[in-house]
């Protein structure tokens, strides 16, 4: 493999080599290869995911399962003191890279967010870091572009196979990182779900994931994305499932008892009397729009629709709909021909409705993060039905 564009300064070898890389704009350009960089030499690959997520859905435990994907991201950020690095929210779990100076502080925070997974939402957490090396000697390769959701936050798109090589692998028992002591709690400061369901206001809300198939070539995948994207551009709002004026806001709200447990210190039912004061404070200033501080309510509102993070690229196209079911039915046409020729497996799980997890620092600021799946089975179901294809 050529890695000649590989080769960086020291300074770049950290995570300054993503902070420094350029943002695109315009989602439909995210197949253009010139916008992707390979990780730097020794860096790591983090994937996690929820052991037997299906179940848990089937249980009616989508926001449990979507918490625990959404709290590896908040556990390493916070390690890494909010220094930029490439990660993507799978719903069932996540994906990031991290450079070898950070390595330690990551492992860590993924140990403990396995123990608190397991004690404090009963699921199971796998988890592994993955050396890059490990997946270039499979011929593979983890390129990563910086995608610009609005003025401002910024996703990370993954392309190259090695991020399904390396989740593959740790589904294996490879690379695994052992589980903290009991007790371990990581930091999740940030990590809320706040807001309610987003009923679909199109006709439904569709989880896609598409990935390349046994026959695939790069060429024909690539055109198969973009035609895509493109019929999911031309629909009406380019199929956001974050309504125009924002998700609905209630009290008490629907995640209380998760953002308790993700908070330290003190007793649980202190905790959730916190959050429960913090969050009703919260709806007064939003249902009247009263300022406080630098937040302003309607600013942070549209902020959270621009924010929003409904669609990606991590080895695979991942998106959440509101559309019309025409819109539904030709793309799984489109998806159906493609899987036929073997340029493609598909993944398809229609639903009511969408809901959010979030990851905000500060509310003053506009850089808070946030990720959508599906209300009724999501990215996961999706999964569940792509894999269907494989029998």
């Amino acid at each position: 493999m050529d890695t000649s564009d590989n080769q960086v300064t020291g300074d770049r070898a950290d995570g300054a080599f993503y902070s420094a890389m350029p943002v695109f704009r315009g989602f439909a350009n995210l197949m253009d290869p010139s916008l992707y960089r390979p990780v730097p030499d020794g860096w790591l690959i983090g994937v996690a995911d929820i052991v037997q997520s299906t179940r848990a859905i089937a249980d009616n435990r989508y926001k449990a399962v979507n918490m625990a994907g959404a709290a590896v991201i908040a556990s390493v950020t916070n390690a890494l003191e909010s220094r930029d690095f490439p990660f993507a929210f799978g719903g069932d779990g996540a994906s990031f890279a991290v450079s070898p100076q950070d390595a330690e502080r990551a492992r860590e925070a993924l140990a403990a967010t396995a123990t608190w997974v397991k004690e404090d939402l009963n699921l199971s957490l796998r988890v592994a870091l993955v050396p890059i090396e490990a997946i270039r000697a499979q011929g593979l390769d983890v390129r990563v572009a910086r995608y610009a959701a609005s003025p401002h936050v910024s996703y990370a798109m993954f392309s190259g196979g090695g991020l399904a090589w390396a989740e593959a692998a740790m589904k294996r028992g490879e690379f695994t990182v052992p589980m903290a002591a009991p007790g371990a709690h990581p930091d999740l400061t940030g990590l809320s779900c706040r807001f309610s369901e987003m009923p679909a206001e199109r006709g439904l809300i569709l989880s896609m994931l598409i990935v390349p198939g046994a026959a695939s070539d790069s060429a024909g995948f690539r055109r198969l994305i973009e035609e895509v994207v493109t019929l999911v551009e031309r629909s009406p709002g380019a199929g956001r499932p974050v309504p125009s004026s924002g998700p609905h806001m209630r009290w008490p709200t629907p995640g209380a008892n998760f953002e308790a447990l993700a908070q330290r210190g003190g007793p649980l039912f202190v905790r959730r009397l916190g959050v429960h004061a913090f969050t009703l404070f919260a709806y007064i200033l939003f249902r009247l729009n009263i300022p406080a501080g630098g937040f302003v309510p309607k600013v942070y509102m549209q902020q959270v629709v621009e924010n929003s993070d409904f669609r990606k690229y991590d080895d695979g196209l991942r998106m959440v709909l509101d559309c019309r079911p025409e819109l539904a039915d030709a793309l799984e046409g489109r998806l159906a021909a493609a899987a036929a020729a073997g340029t493609a497996r598909y993944g398809l799980h229609r639903q009511d409705a969408a809901m959010m997890t979030c990851f905000t620092l500060s509310a003053s600021r506009p850089d808070h993060f946030h990720f959508v799946d599906g209300a009724r089975g999501g990215y996961a179901s999706a999964a569940t039905a792509l894999k269907a294809t494989l029998n």
